[in-house]
């Protein structure tokens, strides 16, 4: 239960003001089409995060050292950092009318693509690499993503000029630094 509560917390704060939810927002604004977009967002992202989670557990399992527990207790701490800088989307490079294969599917390959190496993503390797649950982590942060984008989708720019983002991305770096430094706690009484 602490896999999937942790992993639905943390993604959800971290997610607010990062690229994804702009490109939700950006996406529901052009395309007016709520419920394809949703779905492409929750496809992208459990296939995305499974892979992250996957990866952050495979390396777990494989580095058991405390030096490694160490790294990813740090890692966390700075995600904690990282999650202060805002992100912003290129207005540069207009999004594309969606092709024959609909506003699903480019939101399933915008999100997938755009989600590669987010914060969200490094941290979805962190918590895989943390808890011992790929399927809870992974569900966690599918949830956390879907907590943060469907209201984007849904009430885009009103949604954006009432959130305070950035009280939202100050307490999702303290949850990571809380996180982090309550992983090196627990091993300085496992190692000591």
């Amino acid at each position: 239960m602490d896999a999937l509560f942790t992993s639905t917390a943390l993604v959800a704060l971290a997610e607010m003001g990062d690229k994804t939810q702009l490109l939700a927002m950006l996406l529901a604004t052009r395309f007016r089409k709520p419920v394809p977009i949703i779905m492409g967002i929750l496809f992208a992202t459990m296939a995305n995060h499974f892979l992250a989670a996957m990866v952050g557990h495979s390396i777990a399992g494989v580095l058991t050292q405390p030096w490694f527990r160490y790294a990813v207790a740090t890692s966390f701490i700075a995600m904690a950092a990282w999650t202060l800088i805002p992100d912003k989307i290129d207005e540069d490079e207009p999004l594309k009318a969606p092709s024959k294969a609909g506003v699903f599917v480019t939101t399933l390959v915008a999100f997938f693509l755009v989600e590669m190496g987010d914060k969200t993503q490094v941290a979805t390797v962190a918590l895989g690499a943390r808890f011992d649950d790929v399927l809870a982590v992974t569900t966690g942060t599918t949830l956390g993503m879907m907590i943060a984008n469907v209201p984007a989708v849904l009430f885009g720019e009103a949604l954006a000029q009432k959130v305070p983002m950035r009280a939202l991305q100050i307490g999702a770096a303290l949850l990571f630094l809380v996180l982090g430094l309550w992983m090196i706690a627990g091993l300085q009484g496992w190692i000591g």
